[in-house]
C-alpha cells in the first residue's frame, strides 16, 4: 500500500527535480548574458521559486501514466510493468530534454522559448545542422545525451523502486483510484485558485532571460502547439492569391500625404492611459447612450477630444491589450499574447516611450495571469507593475480583485513621485463580470444583468471623475494627457445582434490641458479602430510609428476609413458605406449591409485583410 503511494510521490518529486536541473543548465549556458545584464544571484535563484507552480503542472501531466500503472500494480504487479514505466520515463526525459536543448540553441538568436512552429524545421534537418556552428551543434548533442542519460540514471538508482508481488488491499486500491485523480487535477490547473495557471504566472523579472528560464519548457511548447496545431502549415483564411491579397491591403494603407492635424500642444506630455474594461459606446450619452450612466465621462468629453466612430478589433481583454500596445489586430482562433515567441516579434508602445525617457507604470486590480496578460505586460518593460498581490489584504476587494477606486488612489500617490515624463497605465476592472462594485445600485434598465453592468460602469465613471479632480491639484497635471479607451466592447441594453457594428462600437477620449484649445469639446467622427491608437498617439508626439504597420494615424486626413473586428471563427469589416460579418467556419455572412455597387470590392477588402493579418501572425 505505502509502496504504491510512495512510488507516485517519488516519481513526482523526480520530475520536479529533473525540470529544475534543465533550468539550471539553461542559466549556466547563458551565464555570460546574465553577467552582462548585471543580474543579481538572488534574482537568478528566484527563477526557480517562481517556476514551481508551472513545474508542478508539467510534473502532474508526467505522472498521469505512472498513476495508471500503479493502479494496476496495486492488484497485479508483474516485473514487466516496471519495464513499461522505465520505458515511458526514458521517452519523457528524451522529449523534454530535446525541447530544452533546442532552447539552448535558439535563445541566443530568438530570445524566446521554443515555439511549436519549430517542428517545421524537422522537415529539413540538414538546415538545423548547417545553420549552427559545428562546435555548438556537437556541444548541444552532448548536453542532450548527458541530460537524458544522467537523469535516467538518477531516476533508476534513487527514485524508482521495482514493484513485484505487491500485497493486495482492495480498499486502498479503490481509494487510490478515486482520490488521487483529484490531486493530479489540482496539479494540472496549478492549484485551487479560480483562474487556471498560464505561462506568465512564472514571470517576475524585468530581465527577459529570467522569465524565459522560469517558464516551464514542456508546458510552453504544448501550449504553443495546441494554439497553432490547426494552422501550422496553412492559413485557414486564404481566399485569394497571397500577392493579390497583399496588394488589396496595401492600398488600404496608402496615404498620398504624410501629415497630421495636431491636437497636442506639447510633444512630451506625461501620459495617463486608462484602459476601460468592456466599455461600449452605449454607455456614453454623446454616442447615443442613456443619460446618467457615465456623467463624469460626459463632462470630460465636453472639455476634451472625443473620437466617436471607433470599433474594437478584439472580443477579449487579452486580445485588446495587444491592439492598444502593439497595434496588432485581433484575429480568430488564437491570440498572440499567450504566445511569448510571437509577441516578442511585434512593436510595443511602451518600448517607444521608454526610449524617449519616459518612466512607465502599470496598474491592475486583478490577477495579471488572466489571459496570460502578465507575460505581455512584463515584456512591455514597465518600470513598475502592480496587481492584486501588491495591494494590502485589508483593502476592499470584489471577486476578481481590488476595486478601481483603490487602484486609482495608489496610482495617483505613486506617479506624484515618479520621474517626469511618465507613462502610467491603469487597467480598470469593475466593469467585468460579476460587477460586484462597492456602491448602492441604481435602476437604469429592467434587465437585471444589464443593470448590473450599467451600475458597474456608473461606479467606474464616478471613480474616474474623482481621480481627475484629485489630479488637478497636482503640479504635473497641466503637462499631462489623459487617455480613455476600452479594450473591447460589451453586450448592452440595446440588444445589438452579435456580431454587428453596434455590438463592437467603442470610443477614444483624449483629455487635459495639453490639448489645443481649438480641439477641446470637439469630436472626431472618422471611422477607425482601437488598433489605430499607437500610430495616432505617436504622430502627435512626432515619433516614428512605422513599426506599427497595422495601425494608422487617424489624425491624418488622408488615411482611409475602415475598421476591422474579429470574433471566433469570423471577421467583421466596416466601411463608411456599409459592413459585413463573415463566419469562416460556416462560410456564411452573419450580417451584411452593402450597396450593390461596392459589395464585391468591400468583401474582397475585408477577406484580404484577415488573410494577410493571420498570415502575419503565423509568420511571427
Amino acid at each position: 500500500m505505502f509502496n504504491i503511494l510512495g512510488s507516485l510521490i517519488r516519481q513526482f518529486v523526480f520530475y520536479m527535480l529533473f525540470i529544475a536541473i534543465t533550468r539550471a543548465i539553461f542559466l549556466l549556458y547563458y551565464t555570460r548574458l546574465i553577467i552582462d545584464d548585471n543580474i543579481r544571484l538572488s534574482e537568478v535563484l528566484a527563477s526557480f521559486t517562481h517556476a514551481l507552480r508551472l513545474d508542478a503542472v508539467a510534473a502532474s501531466y508526467m505522472v498521469i501514466f505512472p498513476f495508471l500503472i500503479l493502479v494496476i500494480q496495486s492488484i497485479y504487479s508483474p516485473k514487466w510493468l516496471n519495464i513499461i514505466n522505465k520505458v515511458y520515463t526514458a521517452i519523457i526525459l528524451s522529449a523534454y530534454s530535446l525541447i530544452t536543448t533546442a532552447e539552448l540553441g535558439i535563445y541566443g538568436e530568438w530570445k524566446t522559448k521554443l515555439p511549436a512552429k519549430a517542428l517545421n524545421y524537422f522537415d529539413h534537418p540538414d538546415e538545423i545542422y548547417n545553420t549552427a556552428p559545428t562546435g555548438t551543434f556537437i556541444l548541444l548533442i552532448s548536453l542532450f545525451l548527458i541530460q537524458v542519460g544522467g537523469s535516467f540514471y538518477l531516476y533508476n538508482s534513487f527514485f524508482y523502486k521495482n514493484l513485484v508481488n505487491v500485497k493486495r488491499n482492495w480498499i486502498f486500491t479503490i481509494l487510490f483510484f478515486i482520490l488521487t485523480p483529484g490531486f493530479i487535477l489540482m496539479g494540472l490547473r496549478g492549484g485551487v485558485q479560480e483562474i487556471v495557471i498560464v505561462q506568465s504566472d512564472a514571470y517576475f523579472s524585468k530581465h527577459n532571460i529570467l522569465n524565459i528560464a522560469a517558464t516551464n519548457s514542456g508546458y510552453n511548447f504544448m501550449q504553443s502547439y495546441f494554439e497553432n496545431r490547426n494552422n501550422m502549415d496553412k492559413n485557414p483564411f486564404t481566399y485569394y492569391n497571397p500577392e493579390e491579397a497583399k496588394q488589396t491591403v496595401s492600398k488600404l494603407y496608402e496615404v498620398p500625404k504624410d501629415t497630421t492635424d495636431k491636437f497636442l500642444k506639447v510633444k512630451r506630455p506625461n501620459i495617463v492611459f486608462v484602459i476601460l474594461e468592456s466599455w461600449s459606446a452605449d454607455l456614453l450619452e454623446e454616442l447615443g447612450g442613456k443619460k446618467g450612466i457615465a456623467p463624469e465621462m460626459s463632462k470630460l468629453a465636453s472639455e476634451g477630444l472625443l473620437f466617436t466612430n471607433i470599433y474594437s478589433s478584439a472580443e477579449r481583454s487579452e486580445q485588446g491589450i495587444s491592439c492598444l500596445f502593439g497595434g496588432f489586430p485581433a484575429h480568430p482562433i488564437s491570440c498572440f499574447t499567450i504566445q511569448p515567441d510571437k509577441y516578442k516579434r511585434t512593436p510595443n508602445l511602451n518600448h517607444i516611450l521608454k526610449n524617449e525617457g519616459y518612466f512607465s507604470s502599470y496598474y491592475f486590480g486583478g490577477q495579471l495571469i488572466y489571459g496570460n496578460m502578465k507575460g505581455y505586460v512584463y515584456y512591455s518593460g514597465f518600470d513598475r507593475i502592480a496587481e492584486i498581490y501588491d495591494f494590502p489584504s485589508d483593502i476592499p476587494q470584489g471577486k476578481l480583485g481590488v476595486h478601481d477606486a483603490w487602484v486609482f488612489n495608489r496610482q495617483l500617490l505613486e506617479i506624484d513621485k515618479d520621474k517626469k515624463p511618465f507613462f502610467s497605465v491603469m487597467y480598470s476592472l469593475s466593469t467585468h463580470a460579476p460587477f460586484d462594485m462597492p456602491m448602492t445600485h441604481r435602476n437604469f434598465v429592467d434587465d437585471n444583468y444589464q443593470n448590473l453592468f450599467l451600475n458597474s460602469a456608473f461606479y467606474a465613471d464616478s471613480v474616474i471623475g474623482d481621480f481627475i479632480r484629485k489630479a488637478k491639484t497636482k503640479e504635473w497635471y497641466d503637462n499631462t494627457l489623459f487617455i480613455f479607451i476600452p479594450d473591447h466592447s460589451h453586450d448592452t441594453y440595446k440588444k445589438w445582434a452579435y456580431p454587428s457594428p453596434g455590438y463592437c462600437k467603442t470610443f477614444m477620449l483624449f483629455y487635459g490641458n495639453v490639448i489645443d484649445d481649438k480641439f477641446k469639446g470637439h469630436t472626431i467622427d472618422k471611422l477607425a479602430s482601437n488598433v489605430d491608437f499607437p500610430a495616432t498617439l505617436l504622430a502627435q508626439m512626432d515619433l516614428n510609428a512605422s513599426e506599427f504597420k497595422w495601425s494608422k494615424n487617424i489624425m491624418n486626413p488622408y488615411t482611409k476609413e475602415f475598421a476591422y473586428n474579429s470574433f471566433e471563427e469570423g471577421i467583421g469589416w466596416i466601411r463608411p458605406w456599409g459592413y459585413f460579418f463573415y463566419d469562416n467556419n460556416y462560410e456564411t455572412f452573419r450580417s451584411i449591409e452593402l450597396p450593390d455597387s461596392l459589395k464585391t470590392q468591400t468583401i474582397k477588402e475585408g477577406k484580404s485583410f484577415i488573410q494577410v493579418v493571420f498570415q502575419d501572425y503565423m509568420d511571427l
